[in-house]
């Protein structure tokens, strides 16, 4: 659920509540019983926890076992040739 803020028109009272998106905006400070307005807000960016989100799940890895593979081949070839 979201947060809005809210600010009272005739004392300046601010102040946030949860509330559904389908719920109804409220209307009426609770400090004075005034008209209150909700505040456009900035909204939050997406924010990643954790240790590592793109190393863990999408990065490819670049040493994925096919050097190792390919100088063991050369080696093999090398002894081989001799």
């Amino acid at each position: 659920m979201p947060t809005y803020t809210y600010q009272c028109k005739s004392c300046g009272h601010k102040y946030d509540k949860l509330q559904s998106i389908t719920a109804e905006p409220d209307k009426i400070c609770p400090e004075c019983s005034g008209e209150v307005e909700r505040l456009i807000g900035g909204g939050v960016g997406i924010v990643f926890k954790g240790s590592g989100f793109y190393v863990t799940d999408y990065k490819k890895n670049s040493n994925n076992g096919d050097s190792k593979s390919s100088s063991q081949n050369t080696k093999t070839e090398s002894k081989t040739s001799a």
